[in-house]
């Protein structure tokens, strides 16, 4: 991988992983048209994910630290603002889905999920998923710790390339009659520990594996414009669903997915 695969898979990731279009599907395809053929593909993609992540710390920095101190006064038995426990609850309970849905995957995502053809069906079926939450989403209910576990679940549909994870919760939170914006910040919040965790595990593999050092100041650069690119589509994202629907992103999708069929046949 040269500099300049490195910095177009960065700004693919901080592009994609934000907006509803499946980052790692994105980042199959790219690969496979750019030719870049490097060891341990999942491992490198956690990396860039590692610095997208670092943009949603910044970006939410306020909601991550009051969510940190309202996690420290409930261990030690202090009052808490109703709001802040809720939004601490539903973190925690959405987290745990990804969780086991990871550790019970994990082998078929090193595998199988690496498909263009794959890709190409998640992406229709996601697209699928974004138009039926905008149909009976009713944008009147509040965020509960309940409703974020439901999220959650919804989070675990991004195991497979090409659904993408905030489509997957966002798409979620509407159905559960969350306000776009709403499903979207906590889309975010949410997508940050389980990101955090699971790029964290990666990395230190590929540490042990020594393909930084291969890898070098390719995926530092990479790994640099995903997290500033992140930014930028985070804030692109917020401000753009506060007054449109999710529909462009998913018949971006279903087109393609179109394109990715037919170069799978010709």
């Amino acid at each position: 991988m040269d500099i300049f695969q490195g910095l177009a898979l960065g700004v693919l990731q901080g592009l994609t992983e934000f907006l509803p279009v499946s980052s790692s599907g994105h980042l199959i395809l790219a690969r496979e048209m750019l030719g870049i053929n490097v060891p341990s593909g999942l491992a490198v993609d956690a990396v860039l994910q590692l610095a997208t992540i670092l943009a949603v710390g910044v970006y939410f920095a306020r909601d991550l630290f009051r969510l940190l101190v309202t996690f420290v006064k409930w261990v030690f038995r202090r009052s808490v603002l109703e709001e802040d426990r809720t939004l601490l609850l539903a973190v925690v309970y959405g987290t745990i889905p990804a969780i086991f849905a990871g550790l019970l995957l994990e082998d078929y995502m090193e595998t199988v999920f690496r498909s263009a053809g794959l890709v190409a069906l998640t992406l229709v079926l996601g697209s699928i998923l974004f138009l039926f939450a905008e149909k009976v989403a009713t944008q009147a209910k509040a965020l509960t710790p309940m409703r974020g576990l439901l999220i959650g679940v919804f989070q675990t549909l991004a195991l497979v390339p090409g659904m993408s994870r905030s489509g997957s919760t966002i798409a979620g939170g509407l159905i559960l009659g969350l306000t776009r914006e709403t499903a979207a910040r906590f889309s975010f919040i949410l997508s940050f520990p389980i990101i955090l965790g699971s790029g964290g595990k990666k990395f230190l593999e590929l540490s042990g594996e020594n393909l930084l050092g291969a890898l070098g100041m390719p995926l530092i650069l990479g790994s640099i414009a995903a997290f500033l690119v992140g930014l930028a589509a985070i804030h692109f994202l917020i401000k753009y669903l506060r007054t449109h629907s999710l529909a462009v992103f998913a018949y971006y999708r279903i087109a393609l997915a179109a394109l990715v069929a037919v170069a799978l046949l010709i």
